[in-house]
């Protein structure tokens, strides 16, 4: 069993952007639940008691949301960067809060139901180093995998890859001798070297469980859709309300028209006769009578009216 987590929520979100100028990108809400939430549901199913978690963009979000210091009784440590350190640097910045034994690096912003057990179980079967979820994305072939070892990361070594990181990992303390202090640095290069080094650089292929990384507005609606479509919902999620599409306080007058996948977040108000087709509010939104939006996202305490489509407000 792994008991700590480093989550990273640092990023600046620009694939994101206009939705990542009022929230960071972990705190985006899917059917009202906080997108880093999941990732924390999901470590605690794996049997993580205490997190660490990194930021920088929108900090006084993530203070809002761990204003206890905990999550769902489990300690949370929030580390602020003042400027990124990237993901390498990140790791070493928070050394002294992780106790001298393996924790599980994970990505704030990814949306998945991996299996943990597998990752957990090949790391201590194998004795490795650091062991990392692979997966084949389409997205990127950085990682040549053969055997149970990541023989190579970004062709460092002439090894042509077929996988990509699934934003999931499990490290072994020794990765703090490796990492330089208070410098920005991917954890990429530093896991190629470590390779060169003679390192026991492991990995678990996880092609067969769902996996969003939300990086458009196209993806973030597509995750919404698959959710309420397929009706999934990730096993780890306890609470029995979720997914909440239409928040308990919403104002929606009895003319308004939904269809398609839609959210409507707290304190939400849509006038009479406005249409709503595939369109995600956010907490305050508000939309004019009449209006008509499809494929549309309105951020916190915007308000939108007329004809819109394919928008973000």
């Amino acid at each position: 069993m792994i008991r700590q987590a480093f989550v990273l929520g640092a990023g600046l979100g620009t694939r994101l952007r206009s939705l990542t100028e009022d929230l960071p990108k972990p705190l985006i809400p899917i059917f009202q639940k906080p997108l880093i939430t999941f990732a924390l549901d999901h470590l605690i199913a794996a049997g993580v008691e205490s997190f660490v978690i990194n930021t920088h963009h929108r900090a006084a979000a993530f203070q809002e949301l761990f204003a206890e210091g905990d999550y769902r009784g489990c300690p949370v440590q929030l580390v602020h960067e003042p400027e990124i350190l990237g993901t390498g640097g990140g790791i070493k910045n928070v050394e002294r809060l992780l106790r001298n034994e393996p924790f599980i690096l994970c990505s704030g912003d990814i949306l998945s139901d991996i299996y943990y057990a597998r990752l957990i179980e090949e790391h201590f079967r194998a004795g490795n180093d650091v062991t990392l979820a692979l997966r084949e994305t389409g997205l990127g072939t950085d990682v040549a995998f053969e055997d149970g070892r990541v023989v190579d990361i970004v062709n460092r070594y002439g090894r042509k890859g077929s996988y990509d990181l699934a934003g999931i990992s499990v490290w072994t303390p020794a990765i703090f001798e490796r990492i330089p202090p208070a410098q920005h640095v991917s954890y990429v290069p530093i896991l190629a070297e470590w390779i060169g080094d003679g390192g026991k650089i492991g990995g678990v292929v996880s092609n067969e469980r769902k996996w969003f990384n939300i990086g458009s507005r196209k993806e973030y609606l597509e995750v919404h859709r698959v959710i309420q479509e397929e009706n999934w919902k990730p096993g780890y999620v306890k609470s029995a309300d979720w997914p909440v599409r239409i928040a308990a306080d919403a104002q929606i007058e009895a003319s308004a028209r939904l269809s398609g996948c839609c959210s409507i977040g707290a304190g939400c108000r849509v006038g009479a006769g406005a249409i709503l087709e595939n369109t995600i509010l956010w907490p305050g939104a508000q939309i004019a009578s009449r209006s008509h939006l499809r494929n549309c996202i309105v951020r916190r305490h915007r308000k939108a009216e007329g004809e819109l489509r394919d928008t973000d407000i």
